[in-house]
C-alpha cells in the first residue's frame, strides 16, 4: 500500500458498525490508514468478499471458509457476544414443533442460519421443511400473516417482535451458549492478505483505538449512528450497541477464537460449510 492510498471498506449501517468505525472513518485515529467507506447490508458484503472486491469488509463468520485464501480475519472490530443470538419466531398460536414446517430466513450464508441448522439438528429430529429466503424486514410480517410457519430474525428484532404478535420459539444464542459455553460469533472484519503484514497490523491497531475512543466518548459517535440507523428508535440503537460491542470487539482473545473455530468446525461436520484449514485464522 502506498502513502496516501485509501483502503476501500464496506460495512453495514447498523449502529454497532457505525459506533465502532466512527473515529476511524472520520480521521480521529492518529496515523491510521485512510478509509473510503461504502455502506452495504451483510448479505451484500458477503458477496463482495467472495468476489474479492474490497480491501476491508464486515462479513458474516459463516462466509469465512470461502474467503480466507484471499482475506485475513482481523482480531478486533467484529461482533461476538453472549445473550445476543438470533431468534426463531412463530405467531401466537403457531406451531411448537418445526418438523416439516416452512421457515423464512434472511440468508443461507449467515451465522444466524448456521446456528439455526445446528439447533434444528439437535431439536427437530424430523427435520424442518422448506427454507424461504426473504429480505429481513419482510420476515416478521410474513410470520404474522401466516405466509410462513416460522422466521429466523436477528439484531433489533429481539426488541420488537412482540409488536407483531409473535412469540419466541427458540433463542439460538442460548442454545449455542448452553451447549458450548462460548460466545456467539456473528460478524467478522476481514482484510485482504495482499495488503501486507504492516498494513494489516496497523489497521487492527487503528480499529482497536477506534473502539476505545467510542467507549470513552459515546456522544461523539451518536450523529454517525443516527445518520445511518434507518429511522431506528435511539433507545433501540443504544440497546443494539450494548449487545454487539463488547470485549470481543476490542480483541477476540482465546474465547473469541475458540468460538469462531467451534462454530465453523461444527457447521463443517454437519455438511453446511467446507472444512477450515489449521492455519486459516492466523493473523496477519
Amino acid at each position: 500500500m502506498t502513502t496516501g492510498e485509501r483502503l476501500r471498506i464496506a460495512y453495514s449501517p447498523c449502529p454497532n458498525d457505525t459506533f465502532v468505525f466512527d473515529a476511524l472513518a472520520h480521521g480521529r485515529v492518529p496515523d491510521a490508514p485512510a478509509l473510503d467507506v461504502t455502506f452495504a447490508d451483510i448479505d451484500v458484503t458477503n458477496g463482495m468478499a467472495e468476489r474479492g472486491e474490497y480491501d476491508v469488509l464486515k462479513v458474516s463468520y459463516a462466509v469465512l471458509p470461502y474467503v480466507l485464501d484471499t482475506y485475513a480475519l482481523l482480531p478486533c472490530g467484529g461482533a461476538l457476544g453472549r445473550g445476543c443470538g438470533p431468534l426463531v419466531l412463530t405467531r401466537d398460536g403457531g406451531p411448537t414443533d418445526l418438523t416439516g414446517r416452512t421457515v423464512a430466513v434472511p440468508s443461507e450464508k449467515s451465522t444466524a442460519y448456521l446456528l439455526f441448522r445446528l439447533w434444528a439438528a439437535d431439536t427437530v429430529p424430523g427435520g424442518v421443511g422448506e427454507i424461504v429466503v426473504m429480505p429481513f424486514h419482510e420476515i416478521m410480517p410474513a410470520v404474522r400473516d401466516g405466509k410462513v410457519d416460522a422466521g429466523l430474525v436477528i439484531h433489533e428484532a429481539r426488541f420488537t417482535y412482540q409488536n407483531y404478535g409473535l412469540r419466541k420459539l427458540a433463542d439460538l444464542g442460548e442454545h449455542w451458549e448452553s451447549t458450548t459455553g462460548l460466545p456467539i460469533p456473528l460478524g467478522a472484519i476481514i482484510a485482504k492478505r495482499d495488503l501486507g503484514a504492516p498494513t494489516l497490523t496497523a489497521l487492527a491497531a487503528a480499529l482497536r483505538t477506534s473502539v476505545q475512543l467510542a467507549w470513552e466518548n459515546p456522544e461523539a459517535s451518536r450523529p454517525y449512528v443516527r445518520e445511518h440507523a434507518q429511522e431506528m428508535d435511539p433507545s433501540v440503537a443504544d440497546q443494539h450497541i450494548g449487545l454487539y460491542v463488547n470485549e470481543f470487539t476490542a480483541d477476540l482473545g482465546p474465547d473469541g477464537y475458540a468460538a469462531v473455530r467451534g462454530l465453523l468446525t461444527r457447521a463443517a461436520a454437519e455438511g453446511l460449510l467446507p472444512p477450515l484449514g489449521p492455519q486459516a485464522l492466523t493473523f496477519p
